[in-house]
Order: structure tokens, then C-alpha cells, then sequence
């Protein structure tokens, strides 16, 4: 997708429903589709978790907002079932894995930065 398409979520549930989406590895047992953004900035982007799928430990620059589309996933906080509105503010730090695998819509304001591998 480019920063020229303007989705909806009703769009974005489609695509995803009809598997027109081009995944790229993220991490392992995780991929992502950027939406729009810049990678130096605010961005936007799907991530989809394989059952046991993990990000590592990372700290948020910004706020990062997340909205569960499918599945489930946990990090330090808690668990989230699709539908669930996700705020981690900036400074937070946490892992997200997810037990049964999951599709999560995600944006944030500055990229996270790392803290394992």
C-alpha cells in the first residue's frame, strides 16, 4: 500500500478477508504490512502473528495505538481479544507474543526502538 491510499477499516478487513495483502517478514512468526507513514515517523502498519508469535522486548518513543482485528495477543499488561483498543504510552516498554496467532492494526507517531533480539 502507499501513502496515496486511503483505507478504511471496512477496506482493510476486505483485504484482508481476500488475502490481497503483501506480507513481509517483520520478525520471526511475525509480518507486517506497512500502510502509510514514514519510517523515521508516524506510520501505520499490520502485523500478523503465526500461533506463538513473538515481537521482543521493545520501548515505545511515542504513543503507539493498536486495535486487535483477529485472534489475541498478550504482552506484560494483559491479554487482548480481537476488538480490543491497545494505548502504550510513550517510554512504556513490553514484549507481545500471541498464543494463537493474531492480525493487529497499528499506528504510531515515532518507530519503537529494541531492546532484544
Amino acid at each position: 500500500m502507499t501513502d496515496g491510499d486511503r483505507l478504511g477499516l471496512d477496506e482493510i478487513m476486505a483485504r484482508l478477508e481476500g488475502d490481497e495483502l503483501d506480507w513481509q517478514p517483520f520478525h520471526p512468526g511475525v509480518d507486517i504490512v506497512p500502510l502509510w507513514g514514514d519510517p523515521q515517523g508516524a506510520s501505520s502498519a499490520l502485523l500478523r502473528y503465526a500461533a506463538g508469535g513473538r515481537v521482543p522486548r521493545h520501548q515505545h518513543q511515542d504513543v503507539e495505538e493498536i486495535r486487535i482485528l483477529r485472534g489475541s495477543q498478550r504482552d506484560e499488561q494483559g491479554v487482548y481479544p480481537a476488538g480490543s483498543h491497545v494505548f502504550n504510552p510513550a517510554g512504556s516498554i513490553h514484549s507481545v507474543e500471541s498464543a494463537e496467532g493474531c492480525v493487529a492494526l497499528l499506528i504510531w507517531r515515532k518507530p519503537n526502538s529494541c531492546l532484544e533480539r
